[in-house]
């Protein structure tokens, strides 16, 4: 495939105003079909022309205030329904093989090595995602306690894992999710190096 076909297949990024007009377009479509109405049922209810309201719904031109005032009102809404998710920011965490941030924790001082994958915060939840390494000097260390719900996903070698007075042994694919104000760790290594990843998400207010 050449370079110039494959820049063709690359959607341009939207400017403020095109951005606009898609939400309108699918406001306008998802309400009118709430309510069971077909393009001309809502043109004439509108007061404006089928070709008019198709070009809308495909964000093919702007929307005047009168219009948009008129679309709220044949669809029996606020005006500023039309608008909504246009502002929406919803954050994204990447992080590049090798580049994650190694930090420090409990388990640090008994050989667990744990590289920060990212983590989400919002008004109402948090979630951090870890890769946790152990190795020959590692120590087991069940005595990990926290708010939230953990998921442990394993990706090598062999352990039990304890969590409250349940074993489980782990093998790479096995996963495991729990509550992480019981006591939790790595109860017997088994088959080293140990590779596991780590995601926690916390429900509101401080860990």
């Amino acid at each position: 495939m050449s370079e110039q076909a494959h820049k063709s297949e690359d959607p341009e990024p939207l400017d403020d105003d095109q951005a606009l007009e898609q939400i309108i377009a699918v406001r306008v479509r998802e309400q009118r079909h709430a309510l069971g109405l077909s393009i001309g049922d809502m043109a004439a209810r509108v007061g404006i022309s089928k070709a008019m309201l198709s070009k809308i719904e495909n964000a093919q031109t702007a929307c005047s205030l009168t219009t948009l005032s008129r679309l709220a009102r044949g669809l029996e809404v606020p005006v500023t329904a039309l608008f909504r998710g246009l502002d929406d920011e919803r954050e994204a965490v990447f992080v590049e093989a090798g580049h994650g941030a190694r930090i420090v924790r409990r388990g640090s001082r008994v050989g667990h090595d744990y590289t920060l994958l990212g983590g989400l915060r919002g008004p109402h939840k948090r979630m951090e995602a870890l890769l946790v390494e152990l190795t020959d000097s590692s120590e087991v260390f069940p005595l990990f306690q926290h708010s939230g719900t953990e998921l442990i996903y394993m990706l090598e070698g062999v352990m039990v894992y304890g969590h409250g007075s349940a074993r489980y042994t782990m093998r790479p694919g096995d996963a495991l999710q729990f509550d992480g104000e019981g006591a939790h760790g790595p109860d017997q290594l088994l088959k080293l190096p140990i590779r596991f990843l780590s995601v926690t998400a916390y429900g509101e207010g401080p860990r």
